[in-house]
């Protein structure tokens, strides 16, 4: 493992651990956002305009699409910038181990080796997301993954840095920007050499008050003692929900980084909206717009993460999704005067009852 935030900015730790929302239920934090996307709804006349915001990604990116679809729009069009996946299916008539055998001869086809990262095609969250270093780890992710559903192995970008980069331009713009960055830190507790992982985790100022995100994962090795001095990472996949650390970083943005993102989202067709997930070595390379790679890219489902910082206040964080999902509503509404036409509500349902089904049945995220 790489130096605990090697390349990022210095981890701020003043004030609070974590802010007093950060971890509400969804039915705690999101109704004033809803009913703000109700009237947008009826403003613009479009319960489901958000799914034209980008012609280009299936249902615009907003609920149930193919991670493939997306990162093979990407890989087509700025390879250079994207790590290259390949897209399995777990068949239930062939034998696990086969299917592994088959997996590693697809990646080394296309030049990628274990380690790897496994996610599934359709997901949100952090859901299903695994470091894979091994044959029996593949074999194992296999095994645990639905049955009839596809899952994608992607080249691991093994850097500390990690960052989630929002970008929005409306049609008739001739120039985007960078409305959010999320600086993504990977939790970790060190070890004393006296007590053990579990009391590391209980006692640590942040882990100590979310230990459910942390505990089941790390259960094989709870009791266990770190040596002093070393660092336990408790976190791999950069999901706030999976207990990452998120700061916001949006005044960190600079012209060139912002210069680079256009070049490549202006590189997509019909992309408009949407936040890349990177990861870099050096933030200050990110800075000058180069050195990092896009693992991932979330369409009008996307959001700006930078309300996790623990120093956002509450109305703040509201207000910040507010004025996305007002941009979102505007960009559908102007593509759908261009002549792009929204999924149905039936068709909507049907994407979601389908992502639904499946997220509770992935494998555990790392």
């Amino acid at each position: 493992m790489s130096q605990p935030h090697k390349g990022m900015p210095p981890l701020d730790q003043s004030g609070p651990a974590l802010s007093y929302f950060e971890f509400w239920p969804m039915w705690a934090f999101y109704p004033p956002v809803l009913l703000y996307v109700l009237w947008l709804m009826i403003r613009y006349r479009g319960i489901t305009l958000p799914t034209v915001a980008n012609p280009s990604f299936p249902g615009g990116g907003l609920v149930g699409e193919s991670k493939a679809q997306i990162l093979s729009l990407l890989t087509t069009h700025v390879p250079e910038w994207t790590a290259p996946y390949i897209k399995r299916f777990r068949d239930p008539q062939i034998p696990v181990k086969q299917q592994t055998t088959e997996s590693l001869a697809a990646l080394r086809a296309v030049g990628l080796d274990l380690p790897i990262v496994a996610k599934p095609d359709l997901g949100c969250r952090g859901a299903g997301v695994k470091l894979v270093r091994t044959v029996e780890q593949l074999e194992s992710y296999i095994e645990s993954f639905p049955a009839d559903a596809d899952y994608l192995l992607q080249q691991l970008v093994d850097c500390e840095g990690e960052a989630g980069v929002f970008y929005c331009r409306h049609p008739n713009e001739t120039k985007g920007r960078i409305i959010s960055l999320t600086l993504k830190y990977f939790p970790y507790v060190y070890g004393d050499g006296r007590r053990t992982l579990r009391e590391l985790i209980l006692q640590d100022e942040r882990a100590g008050q979310v230990p459910h995100l942390y505990l089941k994962r790390h259960e094989s090795r709870l009791d266990t003692v770190p040596a002093k001095g070393e660092a336990i990472r408790l976190a791999f996949a950069g999901s706030h929900s999976r207990g990452a650390i998120f700061r916001n970083g949006t005044d960190l943005v600079t012209p060139a980084m912002e210069a680079r993102f256009e070049a490549i989202a202006r590189s997509l067709p019909e992309f408009y909206f949407g936040r890349f997930d990177i990861r870099f070595a050096d933030f200050a390379a990110l800075q000058a717009g180069t050195g990092f790679t896009i693992v991932e890219a979330n369409g009008a489902g996307a959001e700006s993460t930078h309300i996790w910082d623990r120093k956002t206040t509450l109305w703040r964080a509201w207000a910040d999704l507010m004025h996305q999902y007002r941009l979102l509503f505007q960009i559908g509404a102007e593509n759908r005067s261009r002549g792009f036409k929204p999924l149905t509500f039936a068709e909507f349902r049907r994407w979601h009852q389908r992502e639904k089904a499946l997220v509770g049945r992935y494998p555990a995220t790392d």
